[in-house]
C-alpha cells in the first residue's frame, strides 16, 4: 500500500483535475501528522480550514463533509502518513467568480523533522494574511535557501518593529527560566502551536505572550521552533546571538504535546 494518495473531494484525483491546479496560488490549507488512523489538534485543523475558506472565499465546507475528505485519503493508504489538506476555488484564480471551496487532499511518508540545535538566520520579513495558511509563498523558500547558503539551517523573521515573529515553516517559542514565552507579533497561530499551549495549561505551567527581539534573546535561556513534524526543536542561534541549550525545555514542550489525545477521523 503507499503512502501518497491524492484525493479531490474525496476521490482518487485524475490529471485532468489536477491540471488546472498545478501552478495555482490562491488557496489555503493544513499539514498534520497521522499515526494509527489518529491525528492530535483535529479541532485545530478543522477550525484553521473553516476560517482560512471564510477569509479566502466567503464560506466554508461544512465540518463532516471535510473529515469525509480526509477520512476518505486515510483509507486509501496506510494508517501511518503525513497529510495535507488544502482549500481551493474551482473558479481559479485572478477573478472574483464565487463557487463553493473544494478540498484537494495529499498523502505521503511521515516525518518528524529536524533533530536540531538548529542555527537560525534573522531575514526582515512579513508574511501577507499572516493568520492564514495559504500556498504559493516563495520567500518562505527564497529566505530558507539564502540562509542555508549562509551557513544556517533555516531562518526565522524579523518585523518592521524589529520583533522576531515566526520561522518560514515554524512557530517560534522560548524559555526564560520560569515561564514559555511566545512572541508577541502577527504571525499564523500552528495547530501544534496550539496544542502545546493546551498543554502546558494542563501542567500547569507559566506561558505568556510578549514582544521578542534580538537582543531579547540574550536574556532568555532556552528556544525553540515547533510545527506539524515536532512539538520542540531546539535552537543553538539567531542570527548572531547564541541561545542557551536548555535540553529539559524541547523535553518540557513534548510533555506538553503529549497529554493531548490524538483523535480518530
Amino acid at each position: 500500500m503507499t503512502s501518497f494518495v491524492v484525493h479531490r473531494n474525496g476521490r482518487a484525483a485524475t490529471s485532468e483535475e489536477l491540471a488546472p491546479l498545478a501552478f495555482a496560488g490562491y488557496a489555503h490549507f493544513t499539514a498534520m501528522q497521522v499515526r494509527e488512523g489518529r491525528v492530535r489538534g483535529l479541532d485545530l485543523h478543522l477550525e484553521r480550514l473553516r476560517s482560512a475558506s471564510v477569509e479566502l472565499f466567503g464560506r466554508s465546507l461544512p465540518e463532516e463533509r471535510m473529515r469525509l475528505f480526509l477520512r476518505a485519503a486515510l483509507e486509501a493508504g496506510p494508517a501511518d502518513v503525513s497529510l495535507t489538506a488544502t482549500v481551493y476555488s474551482p473558479a481559479g484564480e485572478f477573478t472574483a467568480a464565487d463557487a463553493e471551496p473544494e478540498i484537494l487532499v495529499r498523502t505521503g511518508p511521515p516525518a518528524s523533522g529536524p533533530k536540531g540545535p538548529l542555527a537560525l538566520a534573522a531575514a526582515e520579513y512579513e508574511r501577507p494574511l499572516p493568520s492564514v495558511k495559504h500556498v504559493g509563498e516563495v520567500a518562505k523558500t527564497y529566505f530558507l535557501r539564502r540562509a542555508a547558503a549562509q551557513g544556517f539551517d533555516d531562518a526565522v523573521f524579523v518585523d518592521r518593529r524589529g520583533r522576531l515573529s515566526e520561522g518560514t515553516i515554524w512557530n517560534l517559542v522560548f524559555w526564560d527560566g520560569i515561564a514559555v514565552v511566545w512572541p508577541a507579533a502577527d504571525v499564523l497561530d500552528g495547530v501544534t502551536m496550539g496544542i502545546v499551549r493546551r498543554g502546558l495549561d494542563r501542567l500547569g505551567v507559566p506561558q505568556h505572550v510578549r514582544e521578542v527581539t534580538l537582543e531579547d534573546l540574550r536574556s532568555l535561556d532556552g528556544g525553540a521552533v515547533m510545527n506539524s513534524w515536532t512539538p520542540g526543536i531546539p535552537v543553538r542561534r539567531i542570527g548572531s546571538v547564541p541561545l542557551p541549550g536548555a535540553p529539559s525545555f524541547p523535553d518540557l514542550l513534548r510533555r506538553a504535546y503529549l497529554t493531548e489525545a490524538p483523535t480518530p477521523l
